[in-house]
């Protein structure tokens, strides 16, 4: 297992926690991203180029992982997700250049996988 999808995996368990330690408030919160989620104005693949810019920008590889996996899911290539990460890029500056390394990691596992 690579360690993006085993980041992945981090996600579902602290989720699956979080539901039974404090089921109320992650189901508002989950009912809260899926409402923002879903298309709307944006299609997900949109959202989920956006909220890899965002994941750089906040510098969190767990969201790194999730969003560059929803993206490809959603029908976003290689080329797209890198663009919308040099917005981050552009937005943030240096440190957020860093983040394009585990940006491209993810990529190269879920590509591969």
């Amino acid at each position: 297992m690579g360690t993006y999808t085993e980041k992945l995996n981090e996600i579902k368990a602290l989720v699956e926690r979080l539901q039974k330690e404090s089921p109320k408030q992650t189901a508002a919160f989950n009912q809260f991203m899926m409402s923002v989620e879903k298309p709307g104005a944006l299609a997900s693949k949109d959202k989920d180029l956006i909220n890899v810019a965002l994941a750089i920008a906040a510098q969190c590889e767990w969201c790194i992982a999730l969003h560059v996996k929803g993206a490809l899911t959603n029908g976003a290539s290689r080329e797209e997700v890198i663009d919308a990460a040099m917005q981050a890029v552009l937005m943030h500056g240096g440190p957020a250049l860093m983040y394009m390394i585990p940006v491209e990691k993810a990529l190269d596992e879920f590509i591969e996988s």
